[in-house]
């Protein structure tokens, strides 16, 4: 069952949301070669209970850490732990929320000092296809045509492979609500969107084959063929007029561009949908 939000209840979720974003930015900050993932686990969790929240992730069905912390070819639900950062490496960090009754959810893959050209352009194209995923966010249309604008810029136009077993969702007070939110899809397919939804959209985007396979620790998520995978994840309301994003990745792309340990993946925001409020 869709559960639609009051606008009052919008204005609480848009604060949790942008929580999350500053944890991005607090992390993007500081990201480097010889870093472990289990040190950005801690700082990740640190901030985000010394800022009055919960990690969403913490305990989810059994899932050990705050964030969720998957690297080159892992797709997502990646664990922290002492595995060092090194040139060259991408890096996707899914953190989440709970705070004053709703979660906050977003995912951001970092290029970690000088990426190869080929993994740059799949962090860029990952990121253009949830922008234009975010277009097709409007009242009226239906799930299908956010799926299908980004299966069309991943897989048609760019050959990459869109993961099928994992999906967007939507999000509230619980961290998975209805409905599901596909990276691939038939235009005028699934739900019809409605003022009130908050969806979390989340391409996930294999550099070659779409094929994953499960680690043994029934939660990591692995390309098939071991090829890079990005993933970037922004939290999107449905209103009567244009897609209202609740969090952002201002904070994180300074942060990002101001790091010199890092790749800066930039926002392709302008040249795509220029009537997307709040990003």
């Amino acid at each position: 069952m869709i559960k639609y939000k009051t606008a009052a209840e919008i204005e609480i979720m848009r604060a949790t949301c942008l929580l999350v974003s500053k944890a991005h930015a607090t992390i993007a900050a500081i990201l480097r070669p010889g870093i472990t993932t289990l040190e950005v686990n801690h700082l990740v969790e640190t901030f985000i209970f010394d800022n009055g929240g919960v990690p969403s992730f913490k305990g989810y069905g059994g899932f050990p850490a705050a964030t969720c912390i998957s690297m080159n070819e892992a797709v997502v639900h990646g664990f922290p732990g002492d595995h060092v950062l090194k040139e060259g490496d991408i890096i996707s960090l899914d953190i989440g929320i709970f705070k004053n009754g709703f979660h906050g959810d977003s995912a951001y893959t970092y290029g970690i000092g000088a990426i190869d050209d080929e993994v740059k352009q799949l962090l860029r194209v990952t990121k253009e296809s949830l922008y234009l995923g975010i277009e097709k966010a409007r009242q009226g249309n239906r799930i299908g045509d956010i799926a299908n604008a980004i299966q069309e810029h991943t897989e048609k136009k760019h050959g990459y492979g869109v993961v099928r077993e994992l999906v967007g969702h939507g999000l509230g007070r619980d961290l998975h609500e209805d409905p599901q939110v596909p990276n691939y899809g038939k235009k005028g397919s699934g739900a019809k969107l409605k003022a009130g939804m908050v969806l979390a959209i989340e391409p996930m985007i294999n550099m070659g084959v779409k094929e994953v396979v499960h680690l043994k620790d029934g939660w990591t998520v692995l390309t098939k063929d071991r090829k890079p995978s990005a993933h970037f994840e922004h939290d999107v309301h449905i209103t009567q007029g244009p897609p209202d994003v609740l969090t952002s990745f201002t904070e994180i792309e300074l942060a990002e561009k101001a790091n010199p340990n890092l790749s800066w993946s930039y926002d392709p925001l302008p040249m795509l949908i220029g009537e997307v409020d709040n990003v």
